[in-house]
């Protein structure tokens, strides 16, 4: 997703992530912590893209590559694709629709996604690493996921997830050392612990720029993507395969439903888990309170939560998660482009509680 699409609704996932990650807390005599209820399946119509108002005289080039949507627990269904001059493609693994126009007419292009979607809450119940596998077992038993998932990714001139920086690696290898198991998932939650006592949400406000990991671990604050890149790093660093994931957040607030350009992560625990093995975990959660940020944000894909893009763990996957529209004009060619991140036909479907036990488990009712 473009971060020229990230600045402009940056500052709504301000509001969007606190209220996901602050509910109310009801704790009970036996033990139990039951949140306020919250929305946990969606309905909606999602639209997404870019308007490209082409003027002036002169021939143009306009490139867009546009990832198609998807859900953990639901469905994406009656797909349309706006503007019919496209192909489509698979980039890092993402099923993609893909515009290459070459024109010299003057037109306003409308190039991007219009899909239905059902998204239900995805979790994982056990918060005590029940059937996840060590470390070890992961370097033993999937070897090509640690080769595709524990390395440094860049661009030409910065390294964005690096494992490698001296202060990851130390601080990754402290955590690990202190929580006394080699098991994936305590590890992965005991870094999330870390990442969240000790960073801060905040917006950029004087650059659009994602920041490098070792920059946020410095300087411990970043936005959904710089969180996203020092925890993926955190878990590299440990040799635990963990990716980026962007797409958007959907909410309804004060009868506004809000669409926001959004990453997260996923790290790979094995055993069965969650998909494939693989957890969610999301980073720009603001609470103060470090058992519901736990609580609330890992292990657990929201309903809110919409998937585009899945990085592969190469530099040509992270610089295409960081890449939009580009264009080029030839002779007096004026070229403005807007970008497209609506829903409509909004609707919650359930809302419930998620109650977690004495035990470490947790359900919602």
């Amino acid at each position: 997703m473009d971060k020229k699409i990230m600045i402009i609704f940056s500052i709504l996932i301000v509001f969007t992530v606190f209220f996901a990650g602050c509910n109310d807390i009801f704790p009970g005599e036996d033990g139990k912590t039951t949140y306020e209820a919250h929305t946990s399946k969606i309905s909606c119509t999602l639209t997404y893209g870019y308007w490209v108002n082409c003027t002036g005289d002169g021939r143009y080039e306009i490139n867009y590559d546009c990832d198609t949507p998807e859900v953990l627990n639901g469905q994406v269904s009656s797909l349309t694709i706006h503007n019919n001059d496209y192909t489509e493609n698979s980039i890092a693994g993402n099923n993609m629709i893909s515009w290459n126009i070459d024109d010299d007419i003057n037109k306003n292009h409308k190039l991007g996604i219009t899909a239905n979607i059902v998204n239900e809450n995805y979790i994982v119940s056990d918060l005590n690493g029940g059937n996840s596998l060590t470390i070890a077992e992961i370097s033993e038993q999937y070897p090509e996921l640690v080769e595709q998932y524990c390395q440094p990714q860049s661009n030409k001139t910065i390294i964005y997830i690096n494992p490698d920086s001296p202060s990851i690696k130390s601080q990754a290898l402290t955590t690990y050392n202190d929580a006394n198991t080699d098991n994936a998932f305590l590890i992965a939650k005991e870094l999330f612990k870390w990442l969240k006592q000790t960073t801060t949400y905040q917006i950029h406000t004087d650059s659009n720029s994602v920041q490098d990991s070792a920059y946020t671990m410095t300087y411990k604050t970043g936005d959904c993507d710089d969180l996203s890149f020092l925890y993926i790093s955190l878990c590299r660093a440990v040799d635990i395969p963990a990716r980026f994931i962007r797409g958007f957040l959907v909410e309804k607030s004060n009868d506004e439903v809000i669409v926001t350009p959004h990453a997260w992560t996923e790290v790979f625990v094995g055993g069965g888990i969650g998909n494939s093995g693989w957890i969610s975990v999301e980073c720009a959660g603001t609470a103060t309170i470090i058992d519901a940020e736990i609580n609330q944000n890992f292990a657990l894909e929201s309903a809110s939560h919409i998937r585009l893009f899945k990085d592969d763990g190469s530099h040509e996957s992270l610089n295409s998660s960081l890449s939009g529209l580009s264009y080029l004009m030839y002779g007096n060619r004026d070229i403005e482009s807007e970008p497209i991140a609506y829903a409509t036909n909004y609707e919650i479907l359930e809302k419930k509680e998620l109650v977690v036990n004495k035990n470490g488990m947790r359900s919602y009712q």
